[in-house]
């Protein structure tokens, strides 16, 4: 098959598999990685933009987030301007998880582009990238 659904499929269980392979020994369940890359990399963010960035439930997030805060990993906490909605950010734990990650998605992602090259790899993310924009040229 070489349709673009097939191979975008393809990739993607690819890549999960090598990263649900590290980060299970780690504790973590689905979803939790991509929310500590999120916040590790974008700072406390609400709980609502967290689901929209990591395409994720907003009523399955609020699970995810339980879990991560019964583990250490983040705190959710009321602005005072603003009591109606929750902020999420890493702890101490949840930072260094997330540096661990970082580690884990590199190691990941060299495996699944080893046959590339490094002209290759740019491309790849450039096109990717315009994949995924909306119309107005932001990432989704």
């Amino acid at each position: 098959m070489n349709s673009l659904h097939y191979l975008c499929m393809k990739t993607y269980l690819q890549m999960k598999r090598l990263v649900t392979a590290q980060v299970t020994p780690l504790g973590l369940s689905p979803g939790q990685p991509k929310i500590l890359e999120f916040l590790a990399e974008h700072g406390e963010h609400e709980q609502k933009d967290i689901a929209e960035y990591c395409e994720i439930e907003p009523a399955t997030v609020g699970s995810i987030l339980l879990r991560m805060e019964t583990a250490g990993l983040i705190m959710r906490r009321n602005r005072p301007n603003n009591r109606r909605s929750l902020y999420v950010s890493l702890t101490p734990k949840g930072e260094e998880m997330a540096q661990i990650l970082q580690g884990v998605f590199a190691c990941a992602e060299e495996q699944i582009t080893a046959g590339l090259t490094k002209e290759e790899k740019t491309t790849l993310m450039e096109l990717l990238k315009k994949c995924v924009q909306d119309g107005k040229g932001n990432l989704e």
